[in-house]
């Protein structure tokens, strides 16, 4: 008889939770479809790219808002028990609100390993196709940026000139090893400019150890400097942004090529918060569910399901108020990052241990 009730409650649950993932994926995919549409609405493209880029992106997404979809889906799980009379039920069957509480809880934060192990990666590789799909479309070529084995790749569209810029690496505000083409209209070198140390801080970059090459009578003159400054538009928290994309980044990449990443010039703070955002996942799952369960299970009287809504919205918009100013001091270094990222389920924590003191009592 145990064995059926626990599978009753698992079946049950897991069902309630994947039908709220399909409602979230429709209306990502309604939402974001009028924004990929507007966005080739200028070039000749079937309408099915739209369509297949908003439904390769919205999985990334829905994993922004897990920990919400897993909170309203344990309070409309257990609503739905003990309005329909289940939990009386499970209690006559020795089923105590604590032990309903791990059930459910557990469950979830499995979920949230496996997700990471098995669903994660998938959706990474999804992000990236979009991203590379958008960027190949986009209408501003005249300025791009890539990164790739080679190293790191600029092209800016000056008046009349283009620039043409190469690094091995980037180096914190600095790139190393580079090297600036500058070209005319008719494909034409200008000037080659090559340099040790470029710090690209500001838009105003400095060259450090520089050398430039400049055709004259059919031969390269060159000319040595110490330091040499030119304009950009582009500057080290630009460029940084345009790698910052956390959907992009899987959890086993992270896992397994943190030191490759770090070696590739990748931010490291940026992948500290990538890697524990991700690690807090299964703990936020398990502590959401907790929180929805410990609402719910304070009576067994039937209520009404409009007021555990309303409620479940307020609460969750308070967390994610709570969580994303939480990261906003952690990226200020008013609190230490990682404390930023771990202070909403630490706060969860005391909260939910209070809580399941009260339901276990009931």
């Amino acid at each position: 008889m145990n064995k059926i009730i626990f599978n009753y409650l698992l079946k049950n649950f897991l069902k309630t939770f994947f039908f709220l993932i399909l409602i979230f994926y429709s209306f990502g995919v309604i939402l974001n479809l009028f924004e990929e549409v507007e966005f080739f609405k200028n070039i000749d493209v079937s309408i099915l790219k739209p369509l297949i880029l908003t439904s390769i992106i919205i999985p990334s997404l829905l994993l922004k808002i897990l920990p919400f979809i897993i909170f309203i889906s344990s309070m409309w799980f257990m609503i739905k028990l003990r309005n329909n009379k289940d939990l009386l039920t499970l209690k006559i069957f020795g089923y105590s609100n604590v032990k309903i509480f791990f059930i459910l809880a557990f469950t979830s934060f499995a979920l949230g390993w496996i997700i990471l192990f098995l669903a994660n990666p998938i959706t990474s590789k999804m992000a990236k196709y979009y991203e590379k799909t958008k960027s190949n479309y986009s209408r501003d070529i005249d300025h791009l940026v890539t990164y790739n084995r080679n190293g790191l790749w600029i092209k800016e569209n000056l008046l009349g000139i283009q620039r043409i810029i190469s690094a091995t690496k980037p180096d914190g505000v600095n790139l190393l090893d580079v090297t600036i083409f500058h070209i005319d209209s008719n494909s034409n070198l200008i000037e080659k400019i090559t340099s040790e140390r470029v710090n690209i801080k500001n838009n105003k970059w400095i060259l450090n150890n520089v050398s430039i090459f400049k055709p004259i009578d059919g031969y390269l003159v060159r000319k040595d400097l110490d330091n040499y400054n030119i304009n950009s538009i582009y500057n080290y928290e630009k460029i940084s942004s345009l790698f910052k994309n956390f959907n992009t980044m899987s959890f086993l990449d992270l896992i397994f090529n943190y030191d490759d990443l770090l070696n590739n010039g990748y931010n490291k703070i940026f992948l500290k918060q990538s890697l524990h955002s991700l690690l807090s996942l299964p703990f936020f799952l398990f502590m959401m569910t907790a929180l929805a369960s410990i609402l719910t299970m304070n009576t067994l009287k039937k209520s009404d399901n409009f007021k555990f809504i309303v409620l479940g919205l307020i609460i969750s918009v308070i967390i994610f108020y709570f969580k994303d100013l939480s990261l906003a001091l952690g990226q200020t270094d008013r609190i230490p990052l990682i404390l930023s990222i771990w202070s909403p389920v630490i706060a969860l924590s005391l909260f939910t241990f209070i809580g399941v003191l009260q339901i276990n009592e009931k």
